[in-house]
Order: C-alpha cells, then sequence, then structure tokens
C-alpha cells in the first residue's frame, strides 16, 4: 500500500464539518494517476453538474448515501452514452474510434470516487460489505484509500464471478472461478476447439499463458498425464492453481511462472494468446490485446526448439483482427513459416458471444464474420 499514489482534496461544502486538508491512498487498476482536482459531493448533487465536472476533468468525491452514488453513475453513464457516434471509413478506422470513446468514457465515469476505510470499509450510508472484495483484488491494507465507483462496482462483479464460477460443459460441467484481473473463460468456443481435436500424445503438455488455468484442466481431463501450464501475472499463476487444486488435479498439473515456455520439450504445446494487436488501457486487457503481437510472435518463435520430434504447437486465434484491418491472414502465414512451421491442419468454430448478433455495436461487421480456429502447427523437416 505504501507504493501507491495518494489522492488530496479538502471538503468546502458550506455545511462541512472540517475544512482540513485531507489525503488517502489512491488506487486504480488501469493505472491512471489521482485527479488534480477534487471536489466533495453528496445527495445534493445533480447528474448534470456530476457529469460536466466529469468531462472538465474534475473527480466528485462522495460522500452521500452509497446508493444514491450509483444511480449518479447511471446518470452520467446516460449522458455519455447520448453523445453522437463519429462515422467510420473503414474498419481499422471503427476500431480506433470505438477505442477512443471507450476510453473517454472509461475517462469520464471514472471520476466518481467513493472513500474506503482501512479495512476496505465505506463509510457511508447503505453501502454494501464490500471487505472481502477488496482485499481479493487489492490485498490487505491498513490505510484509507480512494477507488472510483466504476472500478469498485467492477470489484462486486469479479467477487461473484469468483463465488460461482463459470461452468465449462468440456469438463463435464465442473467450475472454473477466475480472479479479479484475470479473464474469465466465458467465451467457450477456444475451450471446445481443445475439447475435440486429436491429441498427438498423452504424456505431457505445456499450456502457455493458462490463465485461469482452464486449458490445462481440459488437457488433463482428456487423459493427458502432466501438464505445466505457465504464467506470469501472479493473479493468474495463483487463480490456475487454486482452480486445479479446487478440481483435484494437483498431480497431473504443474502451474509455474516463466515467460511463455518452461524448460524442456513436450509433445503438444497449446496457446491461447491475445487475439488483438493493439495496446491494453487496463491489466484485464492484456488478455485481449498483445502489443506488436508480442506473445503471439514469442510463441511461434520458440515454438519449433521445446516442441519434441513430430510434436505439435495449437495455436488457438481468433481472425477478428483480421476484420478490423489490424493484422492480414499473409501476415499470420508469414510469422509462422519464419518460426520454422508449418500448418498441419485448422480446425475453426463460429463464436457465439451476444455480440456477434448485436447490430448495434461499431464493431458488428467484424464480429459477425469472425472465426476462431486452432492451428495445428509442426516443426518444419
Amino acid at each position: 500500500m505504501t507504493d501507491h499514489p495518494t489522492l488530496t482534496w479538502t471538503d468546502d461544502r458550506p455545511d462541512a464539518t472540517s475544512d482540513a486538508v485531507h489525503t488517502a491512498v489512491w488506487h486504480s487498476e488501469a493505472g491512471n494517476p489521482p485527479p488534480k482536482r477534487v471536489v466533495v459531493a453528496d445527495d445534493r448533487t445533480t447528474a448534470d453538474a456530476a457529469y460536466r465536472l466529469a468531462c472538465e476533468g474534475t473527480a466528485l468525491l462522495w460522500q452521500g448515501d452509497f446508493q444514491n452514488a450509483r444511480q449518479l453513475l447511471q446518470a452520467m453513464s446516460r449522458r455519455t452514452d447520448r453523445k453522437p457516434r463519429k462515422e467510420a471509413t473503414s474498419p481499422i478506422d471503427a476500431f480506433n474510434l470505438h477505442r477512443q470513446a471507450q476510453s473517454q468514457r472509461a475517462r469520464t465515469l471514472g471520476m466518481l470516487l467513493i472513500p474506503l476505510d482501512a479495512d476496505y470499509a465505506i463509510p457511508l450510508r447503505r453501502a454494501p460489505d464490500m471487505r472481502e472484495a477488496c482485499t481479493e483484488a487489492y490485498g490487505t491494507s491498513s490505510v484509507a484509500s480512494v477507488v472510483s465507483l466504476r472500478e469498485l462496482l467492477g470489484l462486486i462483479g469479479a467477487h461473484e464471478w469468483r463465488k460461482k464460477g463459470v461452468e465449462i460443459p468440456a469438463l463435464g460441467g465442473e467450475r472454473i472461478h477466475p480472479h479479479y484481473g484475470v479473464f474469465s473463460p466465458v467465451r467457450g468456443e477456444y475451450v471446445d476447439l481443445v475439447a475435440k481435436v486429436p491429441l498427438p500424445s498423452k504424456a505431457l503438455a505445456f499450456d502457455i499463458g493458462t490463465g485461469t488455468g482452464v486449458l490445462a484442466a481440459v488437457l488433463a481431463k482428456r487423459g493427458v498425464k502432466r501438464v505445466i501450464g505457465t504464467d506470469q501475472d501472479p493473479r493468474a499463476l495463483a487463480c490456475a492453481r487454486e482452480n486445479v487444486a479446487r478440481l483435484g488435479l494437483q498431480t497431473q498439473v504443474d502451474i509455474v511462472e516463466a515467460d511463455l515456455f518452461p524448460e524442456g520439450r513436450a509433445p503438444l504445446i497449446v496457446c491461447n494468446p491475445p487475439w488483438l494487436p493493439a495496446r491494453p488501457s487496463s491489466p484485464i486487457e492484456r488478455a485481449v490485446f498483445d502489443p506488436d503481437s508480442r506473445m503471439l510472435r514469442g510463441f511461434l518463435d520458440g515454438l519449433a526448439a521445446h516442441l519434441e520430434p513430430n510434436g505439435e504447437g495449437w495455436l488457438i486465434l481468433s481472425d477478428f483482427a483480421e476484420h478490423l484491418g489490424l493484422r492480414t491472414r499473409d501476415a499470420l502465414l508469414a510469422m509462422i513459416d519464419s518460426a520454422g512451421l508449418q500448418v498441419a491442419s485448422r480446425e475453426d468454430i463460429k463464436p457465439k458471444h451476444p455480440k456477434a448478433s448485436d447490430e448495434n455495436d461499431p464493431l458488428y461487421q467484424a464480429r459477425v464474420a469472425e472465426v476462431t480456429s486452432l492451428w495445428r502447427l509442426k516443426a518444419r523437416q
């Protein structure tokens, strides 16, 4: 907690009990700096006034009823969504405009702030008990802090997902419990691909960038005797280990910290890298956005050296980036070729997520054309 930046403000409301300067630790999962201008707001603050201040870059530290703060955030959200959408001239233009609008929306709505006591209790009327959810996300605390209400509500959602889990049909209906900041396997098509493609061997498999550990668990359930899942993110490592233990797969699955590959070779190496070659704006987006295709290139370039003779590398990748104009199929094939690999076969599946049928989504045309593929790769002889 001592490494976090701090937020400073003065309560200058006419009926404030103290005009002293206040300081608290600032939380931002996206790494945003603390706002430079802060005013204290309460139940008397109107949505129009709050929205205007937020658009100007002034944060509002809430001191009223917690449920009223939620309603205020919803009202600010409606005002943000009323802004006219710019017309895109190409798929990549639509993507860039969408990302820009998302960023502006997040910045504006992130200006409504909530105080937290040293134990993460919320000192506001009708506030929920968020101590467990905050401890899961931030770790233990001994000092007062401040966080945006938008981020706090995200913690609530993540805490509920962690408690109830995500049902995975490929695991016989067992559940995977994602931790805060670890991408949830709610899009099951890539899991289905790994569950049905014939295994080249059941002796050993590597799962590169294991995340929740879902693919490592699927491989183990399919009879692979030993699976090594790797990741660099501490939250992902803890999450995967907990899921493996919950599923009773500790004797088959090891979760290790590594940048891509563990030591040694395997007859099967699986990787589901981020699908879009763009810069993430928050840690959770690292599961979707891969700047300069770093993880994709790293996996392909290191694959041949870590495959056993006649082994297979399974690359699970959506072609969403191709439909957006962020990467071409020829560029992907060139990466595969330059890594000394050849394509043995490819299995395709259509996504079933709700956005694929939402015609109001600015990226609808790309989403409706999207296909997720499992590329079976082998070292070129």
